[in-house]
């Protein structure tokens, strides 16, 4: 547990998130109602969907021809993918993206909401919602997404979510996209839990690594030397240069 929340308390992400989950817990707990206890579970429940719709259709979608955003994609998720046990790939490099996210989906919950709580309870029900409740399932997320890569002595929860996992890295990187502890219903509800059959027949040993790409592919060369990387993983063994 030591080592997972060593790295989790550098993630710049959390950093910036932690002012608004302190502010909006406050205000729950000054609040303390039943609407509270509603906001806070919808809060965590929307953003475990949140999580695998953003795994499986923004950090899984066709790789961009343009360089660019292709770079982008790849400090974002391609990277963590070809080099799994590394920290610096375990989060995108854009650590305001959580607050920016949040800031927008607390404005729209407060738009839906209005003309129902009045001004202030949406805006109160949206602040909970999203940087108590969510932000919360959030931080959640991390912690097991970082138990999963790391190679530390782990129990029955972190060799549950290890499992589970590395089944998206290395045995079908097109399904298992939950990573939360227990979430695995979403993925069968939406088509993409892990079939072994399914997996065998999609494996290849030279792309699973790279999502699926050809490791040699242009992009990925490109971007690995704008990261410092000088070779690609080859042989389901991933490394990064000292």
């Amino acid at each position: 547990m030591i080592p997972t929340l060593r790295i989790l308390a550098n993630m710049g992400s959390l950093h910036r998130l932690a002012p608004f989950w302190v502010l909006a817990m406050a205000l729950a707990v000054w609040l303390a109602t039943p609407l509270v206890v509603f906001a806070l579970v919808w809060g965590v429940a929307m953003q475990f969907f949140v999580e695998y719709a953003m795994h499986r259709f923004l950090m899984h979608r066709a790789p961009p021809a343009d360089q660019g955003v292709f770079n982008q994609l790849y400090r974002s998720h391609i990277g963590h993918h070809e080099f799994p046990g590394d920290p610096e790939f375990f989060t995108g490099d854009d650590h305001w993206y959580p607050v920016r996210f949040g800031l927008i989906s607390a404005a729209l919950h407060m738009l839906v909401l209005w003309p129902v709580l009045g001004l202030a309870g949406a805006a109160s029900f949206a602040a909970i919602a999203i940087f108590g409740g969510s932000a919360s399932a959030f931080a959640f997320y991390e912690y097991c997404h970082t138990l999963a890569h790391l190679r530390v002595p782990k129990g029955w929860f972190g060799q549950r979510v290890t499992q589970s996992h590395m089944a998206h890295h290395f045995r079908d990187h097109r399904a298992t996209f939950h990573v939360s502890f227990g979430m695995g219903w979403i993925d069968r509800l939406f088509g993409t839990p892990h079939d072994a059959v399914t997996a065998r027949a999609r494996f290849d040993r030279r792309t699973m690594l790279s999502m699926g790409m050809d490791p040699d592919d242009l992009r990925l060369v490109t971007a690995r030397k704008a990261f410092g990387i000088s070779r690609a993983p080859r042989g389901g063994v991933a490394a990064r240069p000292e």
